[in-house]
């Protein structure tokens, strides 16, 4: 199990048929190389099935895509902190805009992630949200605007007002909340123009999962890290 640091890449798996079963495992790999060979933290977030195969053998911090707000007992169907822990995830992605999630769901999430030692990457989608939600305490915030979401268009060029207003609110409220830029991420000059306007690292999926060279393009991103 690998700890995360800042700066961060998380990359979203999704349920892409390129990141599902033997090809997630692939996907992994080739992201755990990156990692190794640019010493940067790069985490990702496959299916659920697919987390204990890759947390038990790879270098590389895994995250759920989604958690319940829910403690051990009868609820059929739902994901369990626990079970996310025991699987070998160090974290999980919370209120992604295609599982969205009740402001009073997220609370109790961000707590019951905390109890077991989860790290809590809440997604938001603009100032407003994001300033919310920082009240609450999680351990990171990922914006991204939906509408941006799959376009190859960056909120970080396309609506970078979002990104530094949310830095400056969020800040406020709570200054050890680390936040990330999302949606739209498919450059290394995105990588870059996050990092510059004042977040720690992005969060991305078809940029990198449905690349045609998923290393190179993962490679680039790893490398303006540190610009």
């Amino acid at each position: 199990m690998t700890k995360v640091r800042t700066p961060l890449i998380l990359i979203n798996f999704k349920t892409y048929t390129e990141a599902t079963g033997k090809n997630a495992i692939k996907l992994a790999k080739i992201i755990e190389n990156v990692s190794l060979e640019t010493e940067t933290c790069i985490g990702l977030a496959p299916q659920f099935v697919d987390i204990a195969p890759i947390a038990r053998t790879m270098s590389v911090p895994v995250f759920a895509q989604h958690v319940d707000p829910i403690a051990p007992g009868s609820f059929t169907g739902h994901v369990l902190p626990e079970s996310l822990k025991a699987a070998g995830a160090v974290g999980t992605l919370i209120n992604h805009s295609e599982r969205r999630l009740k402001l009073a769901q997220i609370d109790t999430v961000i707590k019951r992630s905390r109890e077991v030692d989860l790290t809590s990457v809440v997604c938001t989608n603009n100032q407003a949200v994001s300033a919310a939600v920082a009240t609450l305490g999680p351990d990171m915030i990922a914006v991204e605007p939906p509408e941006l979401i799959g376009t190859g268009i960056s909120v970080s060029k396309a609506k970078p007002e979002v990104v530094t207003e949310t830095v400056e609110l969020v800040k406020q409220i709570n200054p050890d909340v680390v936040i990330l830029c999302g949606a739209g991420i498919t450059r290394a000059d995105d990588v870059a123009a996050a990092l510059r306007l004042g977040t720690e690292g992005v969060l991305v999926a078809s940029g990198v999962v449905k690349a045609k060279d998923p290393y190179k393009v993962l490679l680039e991103f790893a490398e303006r890290l540190t610009y």
